[in-house]
């Protein structure tokens, strides 16, 4: 896929939530459902040879290509929801963002005991919530058989809080600085 057209795409939002934090905003690319498509098709050929039982996708953004990508595998789709979501038996953690704290909550009966769980969120930044999420998909007995991200800050090195769950860790575009 070519990055260039991700970037095109992609709004800069300067000063959200807080001052000095540049919003990369990615709701302009489900005005292009051609770009949609080839997002998918890019992320099923960069994992075809990982073994995915199910995706968990991490709210809100998360949801988004998370449930597209569990259709094109036709594979569970695993919510893990922003605390006070879920209505069901939780297990929870809480995680450091760049701009404060946030918990994040899976039903103890989304993962099953060895079940591979590809895990998808719209954009890496410090890794707080990927890591969260990936050690609740542990707590419940499975394993985290890849991360899925549009988008990768590397200059927050959220990367490496992710490298013990799994090596195979793919962004669509990345941003250096």
């Amino acid at each position: 896929m070519n990055q260039q057209k991700l970037l095109s795409v992609i709004r800069d939002i300067p000063d959200f939530p807080k001052p000095g934090i540049v919003f990369k905003d990615i709701t302009p690319i489900f005005s292009h459902p051609d770009l949609c498509a080839e997002i998918v098709g890019e992320f099923c050929r960069r994992f075809e040879n990982v073994t995915v039982d199910a995706v968990a996708g991490v709210e809100a953004r998360g949801f988004l290509f998370g449930f597209l990508l569990a259709q094109a595998w036709q594979v569970p789709f695993i919510p893990i929801r922003k605390a006070g979501k879920l209505p069901y038996h939780k297990i929870s953690r809480e995680y450091a963002l760049e701009y404060g704290t946030a918990k994040i909550e899976m039903h103890t009966d989304a993962v099953l005991p060895g079940q591979h769980v590809l895990l998808h969120d719209d954009l890496l930044a410090t890794g707080g919530s990927a890591e969260a999420a990936a050690e609740l998909i542990e707590a419940a007995g499975g394993k985290v058989s890849g991360f899925a991200f549009l988008v990768k800050l590397s200059f927050l090195e959220g990367e490496k809080k992710l490298l013990r769950f799994s090596q195979q860790i793919e962004s669509l575009v990345v941003y250096n600085e």
